[in-house]
């Protein structure tokens, strides 16, 4: 395996992974001291493949230990720091648990978004979003959290899924969350947790776009001719 520093963890990442941002905003909400490792997907290192069970990332490497799948390492550091970033009721953090997944098939969808071969198909990825963001915005409080004041693992969650859509706005107007006003309050406080805004690199939004103008789908023709688009909202 590729030498690691042993006094501190290692991250090994990739830089538009959502599920690799989610573990980063767990070691910068617990103060941990680590190193970030980027790999190329494409061209995964021999090093990686070996390690990797399922060879995906994010990797967590704790001394001799990897640890893999997001919702296993950011447990993991929740569970070896004091101040648990869960719920202490046992029901609430089970809800918080199904959120979590819930973020996951969101993610899901944006996939299906951004891959949309067709408008048609874009149209109906659009809407699918739409239904679970107002979901989304029938199950939260006051905020400014989901849970309210105390920032917790759900919104690790939820901030790289947002992310997406700061990108997304810049191509062409969707109106996603239009008449959503909970989940738009919500994401602007996501979008100024410091632990959220430095999960990713500067050049993140460069990187996102250069992926979709790759995927050669709708949204990546929408992308070549930004300037033209009309809103897919009505």
């Amino acid at each position: 395996m590729q030498s690691f520093k042993t006094d501190r963890l290692t991250l090994v990442s990739h830089h538009l992974c959502p599920f690799v941002q989610r573990a980063a905003i767990l070691l910068d909400e617990k103060n941990f001291d680590y190193e970030r490792v980027q790999i190329d997907l494409t061209n995964k290192p021999d090093w990686f493949t070996k390690v990797s069970p399922l060879g995906r990332v994010p990797l967590l490497i704790v001394g001799d230990s990897v640890l893999f799948e997001s919702a296993v390492i950011c447990e993991y550091l929740d569970e070896v720091t004091e101040g648990s970033l869960h719920p202490a009721d046992p029901l609430e953090k089970a809800r918080a648990r199904s959120f979590i997944e819930y973020g996951s098939a969101i993610l899901n969808d944006i996939g299906g978004f951004y891959n949309a071969p067709d408008t048609e198909r874009l149209k109906e990825m659009r809407q699918k979003l739409a239904d679970k963001f107002a979901r989304l915005e029938a199950e939260l409080g006051n905020g400014p959290y989901f849970a309210g004041a105390k920032f917790s693992l759900v919104d690790a969650v939820f901030g790289p899924i947002f992310r997406y859509f700061d990108s997304f706005d810049k191509i062409a107007e969707f109106g996603i969350f239009d008449g959503l006003p909970k989940v738009t309050a919500y994401r602007q406080a996501l979008a100024e947790r410091p632990s959220i805004k430095g999960a990713v690199t500067a050049d993140y939004p460069a990187r996102l776009e250069a992926f979709i103008a790759r995927r050669g789908s709708q949204l990546s023709r929408f992308l070549e001719n930004r300037d033209s688009q009309g809103a897919l909202a009505s």
